[in-house]
C-alpha cells in the first residue's frame, strides 16, 4: 500500500529551521554577552589594579615630599647654625683686632709720620696724621698695602700741604693726610701670613 503524506511538511521543515536559527541566535547572543561580561570584568580588574598601584605610588610620593620638606628644614637649620658659629668665631677672633691694629701701626709707621687720630667703623679704619713729606705718606701706604697681613686695600683719601711752627722763627712744611684701610680678620690674616714674605 502506498502512503501519502498530506501534512504540510514544508512549513514544518521551515518552522524547524527557524527554531534552530532562533536557538542558535539566542545561544550566540548569550555567548557574546558572556564574553563581553568577562572582558568587562577583566578590564575592571586591570583598572582596579592600576588604581591601586597609582594610590601606592601617590602615598610613596607624599612620604618622599614630607621627607624632602624635612631635609630642606634641616638644611636651613644647618645653614643658620653655621652662620651663628661663624659669627661667634668672628667675634672671638675680632676681640684681639685692636691689639693687632696698634701693634702693626707701630711696625708700619715710617720715620717722620705721626698719627693724630684713628677711627674704626667695623672692619674699616681711618687714620689722620701729619708727615714730613708726601714721600713719607707714600711709604706708609706701601707698608700698609704690602708689608702687613692685618691691613688690606689702603686708600689715600686726602693729602693737604700745611705749615707747622716749631719755634718762633722755625716753620716747616708738612703734609696732613687722611688714609682709609680695611682691617683683616684674624682667620684671613693667618692664611695670608705665609704669603707675606714672598710679597717683599
Amino acid at each position: 500500500m502506498i502512503l501519502i503524506n498530506l501534512l504540510p511538511h514544508r512549513e514544518i521543515a521551515r518552522k524547524k529551521r527557524k527554531d534552530i536559527f532562533n536557538a542558535s541566535l539566542g545561544a550566540a547572543a548569550l555567548l557574546g554577552g558572556l564574553m563581553a561580561g568577562l572582558i568587562f570584568l577583566w578590564f575592571q580588574a586591570q583598572i582596579t589594579a592600576q588604581q591601586d598601584k597609582n594610590q601606592t605610588l601617590q602615598t610613596e610620593i607624599d612620604q618622599f615630599n614630607l621627607q624632602i620638606k624635612d631635609i630642606a628644614g634641616l638644611e636651613s637649620e644647618i645653614t643658620a647654625l653655621r652662620a651663628r658659629q661663624q659669627a661667634v668665631e668672628d667675634l672671638q677672633a675680632d676681640r684681639n683686632l685692636p691689639v693687632h691694629l696698634l701693634s702693626e701701626m707701630v711696625k708700619q709707621l715710617p720715620e717722620g709720620v705721626y698719627i693724630t687720630s684713628m677711627r674704626q667703623d667695623g672692619q674699616n679704619v681711618q687714620f689722620q696724621g701729619v708727615a714730613q713729606s708726601n714721600e713719607r705718606v707714600s711709604e706708609l701706604l706701601r707698608n700698609l698695602g704690602g708689608n702687613s697681613p692685618w691691613f688690606a686695600r689702603p686708600e689715600l683719601v686726602e693729602i693737604v700741604a700745611a705749615s707747622v711752627t716749631l719755634a718762633p722763627r722755625d716753620m716747616r712744611r708738612v703734609a696732613n693726610f687722611n688714609i682709609r684701610v680695611k682691617l683683616v680678620r684674624a682667620s684671613e690674616a693667618e692664611k695670608a701670613k705665609p704669603n707675606a714674605p714672598a710679597a717683599k
